[in-house]
Protein backbone atom coordinates (compact mmCIF):
# COMPACT_ATOMS: atom_id res chain seq x y z
CA UNK A 1 0.00 0.00 0.00
CA UNK A 2 1.29 3.46 -0.90
CA UNK A 3 2.08 5.52 2.23
CA UNK A 4 1.91 8.88 0.48
CA UNK A 5 1.17 10.23 -2.97
CA UNK A 6 1.90 13.48 -4.79
CA UNK A 7 -0.54 15.17 -7.20
CA UNK A 8 1.05 17.54 -9.69
CA UNK A 9 -0.84 19.92 -11.98
CA UNK A 10 0.46 20.14 -15.55
CA UNK A 11 0.03 23.77 -16.61
CA UNK A 12 0.35 25.17 -20.10
CA UNK A 13 -2.09 23.06 -22.10
CA UNK A 14 -3.60 25.48 -24.67
CA UNK A 15 -7.18 25.48 -25.91
CA UNK A 16 -7.48 22.17 -27.74
CA UNK A 17 -8.94 21.99 -31.24
CA UNK A 18 -10.13 19.16 -33.44
CA UNK A 19 -7.16 17.25 -34.85
CA UNK A 20 -4.71 18.34 -32.15
CA UNK A 21 -2.28 15.71 -30.87
CA UNK A 22 -2.90 15.54 -27.12
CA UNK A 23 0.33 13.62 -26.49
CA UNK A 24 2.39 16.35 -28.16
CA UNK A 25 0.55 19.06 -26.21
CA UNK A 26 1.34 17.27 -22.95
CA UNK A 27 5.01 16.82 -23.87
CA UNK A 28 5.27 20.51 -24.77
CA UNK A 29 3.64 21.58 -21.49
CA UNK A 30 5.95 19.32 -19.48
CA UNK A 31 8.99 20.85 -21.16
CA UNK A 32 7.83 24.45 -20.93
CA UNK A 33 6.97 24.24 -17.24
CA UNK A 34 9.87 21.95 -16.25
CA UNK A 35 7.57 19.23 -14.94
CA UNK A 36 8.93 15.70 -15.12
CA UNK A 37 7.02 12.53 -15.90
CA UNK A 38 8.59 9.53 -14.18
CA UNK A 39 8.25 5.77 -14.44
CA UNK A 40 5.09 4.42 -12.76
CA UNK A 41 3.45 7.84 -12.70
CA UNK A 42 -0.27 7.97 -13.40
CA UNK A 43 -1.34 10.65 -15.86
CA UNK A 44 -4.93 11.83 -15.40
CA UNK A 45 -6.37 13.60 -18.44
CA UNK A 46 -9.78 15.25 -18.38
CA UNK A 47 -12.28 14.05 -20.96
CA UNK A 48 -12.95 17.48 -22.41
CA UNK A 49 -9.59 17.90 -24.15
CA UNK A 50 -9.80 14.36 -25.51
CA UNK A 51 -13.23 15.02 -26.97
CA UNK A 52 -12.13 18.34 -28.47
CA UNK A 53 -9.08 16.76 -30.11
CA UNK A 54 -11.18 13.90 -31.46
CA UNK A 55 -13.74 16.23 -33.02
CA UNK A 56 -16.55 15.41 -30.62
CA UNK A 57 -17.88 18.98 -30.57
CA UNK A 58 -21.35 19.30 -32.05
CA UNK A 59 -23.03 22.44 -33.42
CA UNK A 60 -26.53 22.36 -31.98
CA UNK A 61 -27.83 24.24 -35.01
CA UNK A 62 -27.42 20.98 -36.91
CA UNK A 63 -29.65 19.01 -34.53
CA UNK A 64 -33.34 18.50 -35.32
CA UNK A 65 -35.38 17.88 -32.15
CA UNK A 66 -37.69 14.87 -32.02
CA UNK A 67 -41.25 15.14 -30.67
CA UNK A 68 -40.05 13.59 -27.38
CA UNK A 69 -37.25 16.13 -27.01
CA UNK A 70 -39.63 18.96 -27.87
CA UNK A 71 -42.29 17.90 -25.34
CA UNK A 72 -39.72 17.43 -22.57
CA UNK A 73 -38.07 20.78 -23.33
CA UNK A 74 -41.35 22.67 -23.30
CA UNK A 75 -42.30 21.11 -19.98
CA UNK A 76 -39.00 21.86 -18.26
CA UNK A 77 -37.75 24.96 -20.13
CA UNK A 78 -34.83 23.18 -21.81
CA UNK A 79 -33.13 23.58 -25.17
CA UNK A 80 -34.81 20.93 -27.37
CA UNK A 81 -31.71 20.53 -29.52
CA UNK A 82 -29.57 19.87 -26.47
CA UNK A 83 -32.11 17.36 -25.20
CA UNK A 84 -32.21 15.61 -28.57
CA UNK A 85 -28.43 15.29 -28.51
CA UNK A 86 -28.64 13.61 -25.10
CA UNK A 87 -31.20 11.16 -26.45
CA UNK A 88 -29.11 10.49 -29.56
CA UNK A 89 -26.09 9.63 -27.44
CA UNK A 90 -27.99 7.13 -25.31
CA UNK A 91 -28.40 3.40 -25.61
CA UNK A 92 -31.21 3.44 -23.06
CA UNK A 93 -33.18 6.09 -21.19
CA UNK A 94 -33.03 5.30 -17.50
CA UNK A 95 -35.16 8.20 -16.26
CA UNK A 96 -36.62 11.46 -17.59
CA UNK A 97 -38.05 13.32 -14.65
CA UNK A 98 -38.05 16.77 -13.03
CA UNK A 99 -36.04 18.22 -15.90
CA UNK A 100 -33.29 15.62 -15.56
CA UNK A 101 -32.32 12.95 -18.07
CA UNK A 102 -30.38 9.88 -16.91
CA UNK A 103 -29.27 7.51 -19.64
CA UNK A 104 -27.08 4.55 -20.39
CA UNK A 105 -24.53 5.50 -23.05
CA UNK A 106 -23.17 3.23 -25.77
CA UNK A 107 -20.13 2.77 -23.51
CA UNK A 108 -22.37 1.29 -20.81
CA UNK A 109 -22.05 4.33 -18.51
CA UNK A 110 -25.10 5.34 -16.47
CA UNK A 111 -24.90 9.12 -16.22
CA UNK A 112 -26.75 12.39 -16.54
CA UNK A 113 -27.39 13.79 -20.02
CA UNK A 114 -25.44 10.97 -21.75
CA UNK A 115 -22.31 12.88 -20.81
CA UNK A 116 -23.26 15.75 -23.14
CA UNK A 117 -21.80 18.97 -21.76
CA UNK A 118 -21.55 22.59 -22.89
CA UNK A 119 -19.18 23.83 -20.16
CA UNK A 120 -15.67 24.87 -21.17
CA UNK A 121 -16.65 24.60 -24.84
CA UNK A 122 -16.10 27.67 -27.06
CA UNK A 123 -19.14 28.87 -28.99
CA UNK A 124 -22.67 29.54 -27.79
CA UNK A 125 -24.28 26.73 -29.76
CA UNK A 126 -21.71 23.98 -29.26
CA UNK A 127 -21.87 20.93 -27.03
CA UNK A 128 -19.28 18.28 -26.23
CA UNK A 129 -19.81 14.52 -26.46
CA UNK A 130 -17.86 11.78 -24.70
CA UNK A 131 -14.99 10.15 -26.63
CA UNK A 132 -16.13 7.18 -28.69
CA UNK A 133 -13.60 4.86 -27.03
CA UNK A 134 -12.00 6.40 -23.92
CA UNK A 135 -9.83 3.31 -23.33
CA UNK A 136 -8.34 3.68 -26.81
CA UNK A 137 -7.78 7.41 -26.18
CA UNK A 138 -5.92 6.62 -22.95
CA UNK A 139 -3.89 3.90 -24.63
CA UNK A 140 -2.83 6.22 -27.48
CA UNK A 141 -1.52 8.82 -25.01
CA UNK A 142 0.24 6.19 -22.91
CA UNK A 143 2.00 4.62 -25.88
CA UNK A 144 3.05 8.02 -27.24
CA UNK A 145 4.47 9.27 -23.95
CA UNK A 146 6.24 6.01 -23.19
CA UNK A 147 7.87 6.04 -26.62
CA UNK A 148 8.93 9.69 -26.30
CA UNK A 149 10.25 9.48 -22.74
CA UNK A 150 11.39 5.85 -22.44
CA UNK A 151 9.42 5.22 -19.27
CA UNK A 152 6.45 3.11 -18.18
CA UNK A 153 3.32 5.01 -17.10
CA UNK A 154 -0.44 4.59 -16.96
CA UNK A 155 -3.21 6.92 -18.10
CA UNK A 156 -6.70 7.63 -16.77
CA UNK A 157 -9.31 9.64 -18.67
CA UNK A 158 -11.59 11.41 -16.17
CA UNK A 159 -14.96 13.12 -16.31
CA UNK A 160 -17.14 14.93 -13.78
CA UNK A 161 -20.33 13.10 -12.83
CA UNK A 162 -23.06 13.41 -10.25
CA UNK A 163 -23.86 10.54 -7.89
CA UNK A 164 -27.15 9.01 -6.76
CA UNK A 165 -28.16 9.99 -3.22
CA UNK A 166 -25.19 12.36 -2.82
CA UNK A 167 -24.94 16.09 -3.44
CA UNK A 168 -22.00 17.41 -5.41
CA UNK A 169 -20.25 16.04 -8.48
CA UNK A 170 -17.03 14.05 -8.46
CA UNK A 171 -14.43 13.09 -11.03
CA UNK A 172 -14.57 9.47 -12.12
CA UNK A 173 -12.61 7.37 -14.60
CA UNK A 174 -14.15 6.77 -18.03
CA UNK A 175 -11.05 5.31 -19.68
CA UNK A 176 -7.84 3.60 -18.54
CA UNK A 177 -4.60 2.28 -19.97
CA UNK A 178 -1.79 0.46 -18.19
CA UNK A 179 -3.57 0.21 -14.86
CA UNK A 180 -6.05 -2.22 -13.36
CA UNK A 181 -8.97 0.06 -12.40
CA UNK A 182 -9.96 -2.26 -9.54
CA UNK A 183 -8.07 -3.43 -6.48
CA UNK A 184 -9.46 -6.72 -5.19
CA UNK A 185 -9.03 -7.43 -1.49
CA UNK A 186 -11.05 -10.64 -1.52
CA UNK A 187 -9.19 -13.46 0.20
CA UNK A 188 -6.94 -11.14 2.22
CA UNK A 189 -6.97 -10.69 6.01
CA UNK A 190 -7.94 -7.36 7.56
CA UNK A 191 -6.29 -5.72 10.59
CA UNK A 192 -8.62 -7.62 12.92
CA UNK A 193 -7.83 -10.98 11.41
CA UNK A 194 -11.07 -11.27 9.44
CA UNK A 195 -11.11 -12.78 5.96
CA UNK A 196 -12.32 -10.27 3.39
CA UNK A 197 -14.87 -11.82 1.05
CA UNK A 198 -16.36 -9.03 -1.06
CA UNK A 199 -14.21 -5.88 -0.84
CA UNK A 200 -13.10 -4.47 -4.19
CA UNK A 201 -11.98 -0.83 -4.47
CA UNK A 202 -12.43 1.26 -7.61
CA UNK A 203 -8.97 2.82 -7.50
CA UNK A 204 -9.28 4.41 -10.96
CA UNK A 205 -12.24 6.44 -9.69
CA UNK A 206 -10.39 7.35 -6.48
CA UNK A 207 -7.36 8.53 -8.45
CA UNK A 208 -9.52 10.51 -10.88
CA UNK A 209 -11.26 12.20 -7.94
CA UNK A 210 -7.94 13.01 -6.28
CA UNK A 211 -6.61 14.58 -9.47
CA UNK A 212 -9.51 17.04 -9.57
CA UNK A 213 -8.12 18.67 -6.43
CA UNK A 214 -5.37 20.24 -8.56
CA UNK A 215 -7.10 20.52 -11.94
CA UNK A 216 -10.38 22.08 -10.82
CA UNK A 217 -13.43 22.61 -13.01
CA UNK A 218 -12.60 26.08 -14.33
CA UNK A 219 -8.84 26.50 -13.83
CA UNK A 220 -7.83 25.43 -17.36
CA UNK A 221 -5.60 22.64 -16.03
CA UNK A 222 -6.81 19.50 -17.80
CA UNK A 223 -3.85 17.23 -17.02
CA UNK A 224 -2.26 16.10 -13.77
CA UNK A 225 0.28 13.57 -12.57
CA UNK A 226 -0.20 11.26 -9.60
CA UNK A 227 3.10 10.00 -8.20
CA UNK A 228 3.84 7.48 -5.50
CA UNK A 229 0.75 5.29 -5.76
CA UNK A 230 1.50 1.59 -6.14
CA UNK A 231 -0.84 0.02 -8.66
CA UNK A 232 -1.19 -3.13 -10.69
CA UNK A 233 0.15 -2.37 -14.15
CA UNK A 234 -1.67 -4.46 -16.71
CA UNK A 235 -3.74 -4.05 -19.85
CA UNK A 236 -7.32 -3.50 -18.80
CA UNK A 237 -10.51 -1.69 -19.69
CA UNK A 238 -12.92 0.68 -18.00
CA UNK A 239 -15.50 -2.05 -18.56
CA UNK A 240 -14.11 -3.74 -15.46
CA UNK A 241 -15.87 -1.00 -13.49
CA UNK A 242 -19.26 -1.56 -15.12
CA UNK A 243 -21.48 -3.73 -12.97
CA UNK A 244 -23.08 -6.77 -14.56
CA UNK A 245 -26.80 -5.95 -15.00
CA UNK A 246 -27.64 -9.29 -13.41
CA UNK A 247 -25.97 -8.06 -10.21
CA UNK A 248 -27.50 -4.57 -10.28
CA UNK A 249 -30.22 -4.13 -7.65
CA UNK A 250 -31.23 -0.68 -8.95
CA UNK A 251 -31.67 -1.32 -12.66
Amino acid sequence: MSKSIEIIAVNGIPEVKSGDNVTELILSALGTHAVSLESNDILVVTQKIISKAEGRIIDLDNIKPSPLATRFSEQWDKDPKHVELMLNESRRIVRMEKGNIITETEHGFICAASGVDASNVPGENNACLLPIDPDASARLIMIGLEAALGIKISVIISDTWGRPWREGAINMAIGVAGINPLKDYKGTIDASGHLLRVTTIAIADELAAAAELVTGKSDNVPVSIIRGYTYESQPDSIRSLLRDPAMDLFR
